[in-house]
């Protein structure tokens, strides 16, 4: 039984990360906007991935709702991918900037959605009893997270690239 519980965890994270760099990709596209409506159905795709993979019942409307919830209310961390995509209608500057800062904002938001609904499943929760303000601080830490690992994804990639 714990080798399943196991080996499910493990699938949910790779699930996670994967979705992490699929919307740093995303990120990266220069139409404003896009980028933040590829960025939530990727989570979305995500949420329905996980909630199979734990045997919950997905409920796209419930998730869209939640998202908006947890995302909507953590402000300072929400901000972000908006700022970030509407960066990109500044000519020049705002594109090189979007360019920049959307595809790590898009892929640690996508990881702390991934890595907050992880924790809720492995603790027997569903989509009609998440709460998001009850975890409006491990979204917060966690994005901080997938900041990092954005980051260090990013910096590998480039410097892949620069070798070859």
């Amino acid at each position: 039984m714990w080798l399943k519980q196991i080996i499910l965890f493990a699938n949910a994270q790779e699930l996670v990360k994967n979705s992490m760099y699929v919307s740093m990709a995303a990120g990266l596209v220069p139409v404003p906007v896009f980028d933040f409506i590829a960025v939530g159905g990727i989570q979305i795709e995500m949420l329905r991935r996980l909630s199979h993979l734990y045997g919950v019942t997905f409920m796209e409307g419930k998730v869209k709702n939640i998202l908006a919830a947890l995302i909507g209310g953590s402000f300072p961390s929400s901000f972000a991918p908006v700022l970030a995509g509407l960066t990109k209608m500044i000519p020049v500057v705002g594109t090189t900037l979007g360019a920049v800062s959307m595809p790590l904002v898009a892929g640690a938001s996508t990881y702390a959605v991934g890595k907050v609904f992880i924790q809720h499943f492995e603790s027997g929760g569903t989509f009609l009893t998440f709460d998001p303000a009850a975890v409006r601080a491990y979204y917060a830490e966690q994005f901080k997270e997938g900041k990092t690992l954005a980051a260090t994804a990013a910096t590998d990639t480039t410097a892949k690239k620069a070798s070859a």
